[in-house]
């Protein structure tokens, strides 16, 4: 690696700059980010500066100076770097140009609906549909059933998760038409890499047409036909009509994208998780044996004939799933933290520790290494369905050299750019689990291992490289 400290000011960190004019060390980082970034820390330490495609990214890889980064919202902004690639993926007008004033802010005040009771209440939407397409899954499950499991898990979370958020089409062919929008929004998420990477969509195929055709479904005389839809996403719809400004099309667009943050992560991380309990029979016995014994001590029985209410308490205390579901999480989540500095500044560690950034500079935290770190988890390769309880309780408390840490599972970002839909997403995958191994007996069709896809290094849950068939029938 060539190493130009001539170019750098005092106070700033390492540079990699990379021999290749413009793109850098894009290219190496893009083809396995996490080895790349260890190699660097053995190097150089825990904070160093990369030049990636003509950004240079400071890498903060101590997770106890996680904090410094994630409080200093004010020099280190997340917005505007997150809304000039969501416009651009998504095809509607930048809301930071100043045309849309408040937009942002009223927007954000929107996600009340994703807490507290409104979450109750769209969690027990979301548990219904799930319930009705398991219902119907039950109905074809006379014998063994057999199907590839990311399919089944697309299948069922994209059509309950748009029932839930946007209603049902009225129409006779209502799941056709839910159907043609899921294998549209396939195809078009299979280019998002690339799209967030700034590549334009024109040189994508067939991506800008069918992005068209998505973002059309959303048009205003579509969306009132639909029934029963969630009060986030009429919300959304009211604070839009505000605004002369936005075209029918850019409110469109702004639906679409919703779709998108509501199960572009959802989809693969429920795959994740049922794939791995799948492949551990040892996970997969103690988590069905919680789930009988709520049901049992709730005086609720399983069956397609049966309804299951979860409240929000159950929800949280079924400790071996949601153990396993962390579990999961943890090892498939590979999202990078991304601030921007606004300001030529000095950032203050911890240790008296000093960075010096310049305007423009992008600061990433990068959760994967602490994920894999086998001073905060023993094995970090191995799936540990338990790993996250203790003496029968959630456990919350993990280390590094002998200091506990603040942060130690964070797949839905931090500070200011967590995900909002973070308490919704982890309930959905809750339910999806729990009415799958309540109604099913369910098992690997095929002896095969399942790998992590790394072309989203740094982009959310990360993609299975094949999909695996399993095979399920009614539980007697």
């Amino acid at each position: 690696f060539l190493f130009f400290a001539f170019n750098r000011k005092s106070g700033e960190p390492p540079l990699i700059n990379g021999w290749i004019p413009y793109l850098g060390k894009a290219l190496i980082f893009r083809k396995d980010a996490f080895k790349f970034l260890l190699d660097q820390q053995k190097k150089l330490g825990d904070i160093f500066t990369v030049h990636i495609a003509g950004r240079y990214i400071t890498f903060i890889m101590d997770p106890f100076q996680y904090v410094y980064v994630i409080r200093n919202s004010k020099q280190l902004e997340f917005y505007e770097f997150a809304d000039k690639m969501a416009s651009k993926t998504f095809d509607y007008p930048a809301l930071s140009k100043g045309k849309f004033p408040d937009l942002k802010e009223n927007l954000h005040r929107i996600y009340q609906y994703l807490q507290g009771k409104p979450l109750d209440i769209i969690s027990d939407h979301m548990m219904k549909n799930l319930q009705d397409i398991f219902e119907w899954k039950c109905s074809q499950a006379t014998d063994w059933e057999t199907e590839k499991m990311y399919k089944f898990c697309c299948s069922v979370m994209f059509e309950a998760s748009f029932v839930t958020l946007y209603g049902r089409v009225p129409a006779a062919d209502g799941h056709k038409v839910i159907s043609e929008i899921r294998d549209k929004f396939i195809k078009f998420d299979a280019s998002f890499p690339y799209l967030a990477a700034n590549i334009p969509i024109e040189l994508l195929g067939a991506t800008k047409k069918v992005r068209k055709e998505l973002i059309h479904h959303f048009l205003l005389q579509n969306m009132t036909k639909w029934l029963g839809g969630s009060k986030v996403v009429q919300a959304r719809q009211d604070i839009f009509e505000k605004y002369e400004l936005l075209g029918d099309y850019d409110k469109a667009a702004h639906h679409f994208a919703f779709l998108w943050a509501s199960v572009g992560n959802t989809i693969p991380a429920t795959f994740w998780a049922m794939y791995y309990l799948l492949r551990h029979p040892e996970a997969l016995a103690a988590v069905r044996d919680e789930i009988d014994h709520l049901l049992q001590s709730t005086g609720q029985k399983r069956g397609p004939t049966y309804n299951i209410h979860l409240t929000r308490e159950q929800l949280d205390n079924i400790v071996y799933l949601e153990s396993a579901l962390n579990e999961s999480l943890r090892m498939c989540s590979s999202s990078m933290n991304i601030r921007i500095s606004q300001e030529d500044f000095v950032l203050k560690l911890e240790g008296n520790q000093e960075v010096g950034l310049r305007k423009g500079d992008w600061i990433a935290l990068y959760p994967q290494i602490l994920h894999m770190d086998p001073e905060v988890y023993e094995d970090p390769k191995e799936y540990k369905f338990d790993r996250y309880i203790e003496n029968g309780k959630k456990k919350t408390t993990f280390y590094k050299a002998g200091r506990k840490l603040k942060y130690f599972l964070m797949p839905f970002g931090s500070g200011i750019s967590m995900c909002p839909g973070r308490f919704l997403a982890m309930n959905e995958m809750k339910m999806f689990l729990f009415l799958l191994l309540a109604h099913f007996d369910v098992e690997l069709a095929e002896n095969k291992a399942v790998r992590l896809d790394n072309s989203r290094m740094g982009l959310g849950i990360l993609l299975p490289d094949v999909d695996i068939a399993f095979r399920y029938k009614l539980r007697s």
